[in-house]
């Protein structure tokens, strides 16, 4: 059976940096490696940059997590969208590994 992912998109690495610090304290999860984009929109946005933070778990300690990280983060600088996948499929799960920070 495959864990559970909850995903909270904020903005900023730093809303990301205290949304996982918040969600790994507040529920028994382990983090999958960030992951950005950049909107199409940059320069009308404070933080022109949306990171990603993947948790994972069992749905309750995930849950737990997003909502405490969401909490967080809104008070950085902001929650762009959460969600919770509460059994992912395995082509989901190799795209849950790829992320756009190591590349150039």
């Amino acid at each position: 059976m495959s864990m559970a992912c909850g995903i909270i998109e904020v903005y900023g690495l730093v809303a990301a940096l205290v949304a996982c610090d918040a969600g790994c304290k507040a529920a028994d999860v382990t983090v999958e490696t960030f992951d950005k984009n950049k909107p199409g929109n940059p320069d009308e946005l404070t933080v022109p940059l949306i990171v990603a933070v993947k948790f994972r778990g069992t749905v309750d300690n995930v849950t737990a997590a997003v909502e405490a990280a969401k909490i967080a983060a809104n008070g950085v600088s902001g929650v762009v969208t959460t969600h919770i996948l509460t059994s992912v499929e395995p082509d989901t799960e190799y795209m849950l590994t790829i992320n756009a920070f190591d590349k150039n």
